[in-house]
């Protein structure tokens, strides 16, 4: 007898009233297991993967692309369908061994794959999944040079593994110059729908750039002393906490200090009530760029976190945006934001706010240039510093001094591990 459930948009976040079916990823009519991933949906903030809720035969309502409505019907699973043989053969060994793949003893010898071929393949790939994506960068493979076996040329964590297995690694460079030669005076033209995160990223850029009153102070600050500290208790740290001691630990640790000092600055504007609403937290949102666009996810209270504990979110959040896993409560609300374009080499720039909060600051690269110490020149290691804000809150002197107060913790490391005054904390006054 046959017994059908109905699968529909879950309510995801209570800002989100629709979706994108962005890719099934089974075909219809497949058996699913329950808990399987069965299709991606892109949010007005991230995709997240949508799980069978019983063991089946699935049949699709609609198409990869649809735009749906939260409680919208996608799919039926028809559970009186029994699981064909052999649909359980991986074990779960298989599945959980993504970190590392070894390649074939004699990859190197593998034949090199004409310019058709090559074009080919990288026109009929698809995206891969978050774990294939994974594996990829681990094993420096091009996801471009792999045929997916997916649903639409969807790449899957199998493909990329057999990818490493047989040699792909090895093939990119020739395959990369092929492919060029194959191109050369090439005219041709791809357009690709606007997926559902960039639409949103670019309504709220264009927004934060037209409703507010937006300026941007810099400043520089010289990081040898952070980098000495690094340097010097590195391994210590790690031994002792699991994760490295970065920079972002500092920057954050840092920004909630010296927020704490002017409120203003993490604070945001009620428009419609005519208000200015002030926290007593320090929310801190890290921009994280992912395959998918850029994200926000945030670090709650880190104002009360020690540097580890900063240092160990961050890692978190980060690895989750890169997987394409991070929850809608993990990214949203959040008071002020860090963004890092130093890690592409930005030498400098001007961040735009993300709304509704008041100011981001921008980090930079780091770069040795001559500096006046003195009345000497001396070689330092100085990172530019840009602190856009909305000055309808925030005020001149207020940006200013923050931003100063930014620096005086960087190039004084000491003051957020021990206090204001150093002395009077050693000494117990």
């Amino acid at each position: 007898m046959s017994k059908i459930i109905e699968m529909t948009v879950p309510n995801l976040a209570e800002s989100i009233t629709e979706v994108t079916l962005a890719q099934w990823l089974v075909e219809d009519g497949d058996y699913v297991e329950i808990d399987q991933a069965i299709c991606e949906m892109e949010t007005d903030k991230a995709s997240q993967e949508l799980y069978a809720e019983k063991s089946g035969k699935i049949k699709f309502l609609v198409e990869a692309g649809t735009d749906l409505l939260i409680g919208a019907a996608i799919c039926t699973i028809d559970t009186s369908v029994e699981a064909p043989a052999g649909s359980a053969a991986k074990s779960t060994s298989e599945e959980v061994k993504v970190e590392k793949v070894e390649a074939a003893p004699k990859a190197v010898e593998a034949p090199v794959k004409k310019v058709e071929e090559v074009k080919a393949t990288s026109h009929a790939s698809g995206h891969p999944s978050p774990a294939a994506a994974k594996i990829a960068a681990e094993n420096n493979i091009n996801p471009a040079y792999i045929v997916g076996s997916g649903p639409g040329g969807r790449i899957t964590k199998d493909d990329v593994v057999k990818a490493v297995q047989n040699g792909t690694a090895t093939l990119q460079q020739g395959a990369a110059a092929l492919l060029d030669q194959g191109k050369a005076f090439s005219r041709e033209e791809k357009s690709e729908k606007l997926s559902r995160l960039r639409k949103t990223i670019s309504e709220r850029l264009v927004y934060a750039k037209n409703s507010t009153a937006m300026l941007t102070t810099f400043n520089e600050v010289d990081m040898g002393p952070i980098l000495n500290l690094r340097e010097k208790y590195r391994d210590s740290f790690y031994k002792k906490y699991g994760v490295g001691l970065g920079f972002m630990s500092f920057f954050g640790k840092a920004c909630a200090l010296a927020l704490q000092k002017f409120p203003a600055v993490n604070a945001q504007l009620d428009v419609e009530n005519g208000n200015i609403i002030y926290f007593d937290y320090v929310d801190i949102s890290i921009a994280v760029s992912t395959p998918k666009g850029l994200v926000v996810p945030v670090i709650r209270n880190a104002e009360s976190l020690s540097m580890d504990g900063i240092e160990k979110e961050v890692k978190r959040l980060a690895v989750k945006g890169r997987d394409g896993q991070l929850s809608m409560e993990e990214m949203t609300g959040g008071t002020f934001t860090i963004t890092n374009g130093g890690v592409f080499g930005s030498l400098l720039s001007t961040p735009i706010i993300n709304p509704p909060q008041s100011a981001i600051l921008g980090m930079h690269k780091i770069e040795e240039r001559p500096m006046v110490e003195n009345g000497q020149i001396v070689i330092k290691n100085m990172m530019y510093l840009a602190l856009s804000y909305d000055h309808r809150i925030i005020d001149g002197k207020e940006s200013v001094s923050f931003l100063v107060q930014v620096k005086d913790y960087l190039e004084n490391p000491e003051k957020m591990l021990l206090g204001e005054d150093p002395i009077d904390m050693l000494l117990g006054m």
